[in-house]
Order: structure tokens, then sequence, then C-alpha cells
């Protein structure tokens, strides 16, 4: 069961753990209470052997407008610590994404801005409404978008990522995927029905060996080229010894 009050709703459902954000009347703007119950959520289909994606989403006609009024109102008057701790919490959100075991996608309709567009750009995959928006505005008000950065500039070429973070203007979903901020866009009203089959994609792989890409892929990206290829050669052989791959082999052979 679930509380559809929660401002994060979680469900799993055929392999599908659909995530939430569940503050329509403030346009999903991150608190304390939405960030904790995103990190609930994402550790809990972490855990779980029947999850082979997770889909992030907002209720409502938005994503996710980034910080509300309160969380602004408490950095203004917040202590150096406490600043810490709040900067702390939405990086360990960003972490948490890359270590959840299985692809976690952004299903992004409306706005996706602030906190709200790092949140998207943190996940492994953004699928996006042709009436999506993304930006990063925080340089408007004399704020950083600090800790998206390190993804942001691994997802779009460093002309591209300083026009973003300097500029503050939103871009609509056709740019986003030209710039590679994205990966797909569908129609208003296809988008629903795209996104379930851009899902079962994922029913159709194999959990094992796309969780050791994930990770791989993620760990790669601090090391050198020998040293990658290196690691490679680890995945490589413990992926031979799985349980997917052996019955792949197998039935392969029987064909």
């Amino acid at each position: 069961m679930t509380d559809d009050n929660q401002v994060v709703i979680y469900k799993v459902d055929s392999g599908v753990a659909r995530v939430t954000l569940n503050r329509p009347d403030k346009r999903n703007a991150l608190n304390d209470e939405l960030i904790a119950g995103l990190k609930d959520s994402l550790g809990k289909a972490h855990g779980d052997d029947t999850v082979r994606v997770v889909v992030l989403n907002g209720a409502g006609s938005d994503f996710c407008s980034g910080a509300d009024l309160s969380a602004l109102q408490k950095i203004s008057t917040a202590t150096v610590a406490e600043n810490l701790d709040d900067a702390r919490s939405l990086m360990e959100l960003f972490v948490l994404i890359r270590n959840v075991r299985v692809p976690v996608i952004a299903a992004v309709t409306g706005r996706a801005l602030a906190g709200g567009c790092g949140l998207a750009t943190a996940c492994d995959l953004v699928l996006a409404s042709e009436a999506a928006r993304f930006g990063y505005p925080e340089v408007k008000i004399g704020f950083v978008p600090a800790m998206v950065m390190a993804i942001l500039r691994r997802n779009v070429s460093e002309k591209r990522a300083f026009e973003l973070i300097t500029r503050g203007d939103e871009i609509d979903a056709s740019q986003a995927k030209e710039m590679g901020l994205i990966n797909q866009v569908f129609s208003e009203d296809a988008f629903a029905g795209e996104v379930e089959r851009y899902i079962q994609r994922y029913m159709k792989t194999s959990k094992t060996a796309v969780s050791l890409t994930k990770k791989l892929l993620y760990q790669i990206d601090s090391l050198g080229f020998a040293e990658s290829l290196e690691t490679g050669v680890d995945v490589n052989v413990i992926a031979r010894m799985t349980e997917d791959c052996q019955q792949g082999i197998a039935k392969f052979l029987k064909k």
C-alpha cells in the first residue's frame, strides 16, 4: 500500500520501480523531506531483486522546479556547517543514483529547472516530452549549480556546459537532446506510451549484464586508458561466470 499524501510515492509493478515526486502544488520543488524520500525509494529499488529499472517522474505539470522557497530561506540564514550538511545531502542523492544497480530513468514533463534539472541530469537516462524545459538558472540569484557540474561536464561538451550554467537560460527538449543532455524526446500525446515501450526494452535484457555495465561505465570515468582496460578484463570475466551469461550462451548454441 502507498500513501498518496507522501511527498515521494514508491510503487513496484512488473519489475519497474516507479518513483514519483509528489508535491504538484509546489511544482515538485526540492526540500529535505523530498530528498530523503528519494533516497529511501532508491535504496528500496537497489535492494529489490525483482526491480529491473527505476523510473523517476513528477506529479502534476512539472518534473521538478528546483529548491522550494523554504529551502532557499534556510540557506540564507544557515551557518557554514548547516549549509555544508545541506549540500552534502543533495550530493549523496546524486551518488546514490549512480550506485543503484539498475538503470534510473528520468521521465520529464513540464519544467526541470535548477536542482530539478540537476536531478534529471544525474539519472542514467532522460526521456522528455516535446514541451519539457530544462535549465540551470542558479546564477541569476548568485548561486552555483555546483554538485551537478561534475555530471553535466561528462554529459555535454565543455562549452555547452559553460553556456548552460553561466547564462541561466531555459532550453527546450529538442535543444537538450541536441546537446546530449537528454536521450529521447517524445510527443506530448504519446509520451506515456513511448516511455513504457522504452522501459520494456530492459525487461528483455540481462539484469546482471546491465548492472555490471552500469557499474563499469561509471567506474572507468576516473581511470586512465590502460587501467580502464584492465578493469574491463575483470568485469568481462565476472560476466562470463554469471548464470545469465551461461544460460544465454547455451540458448544461443542450441539455435
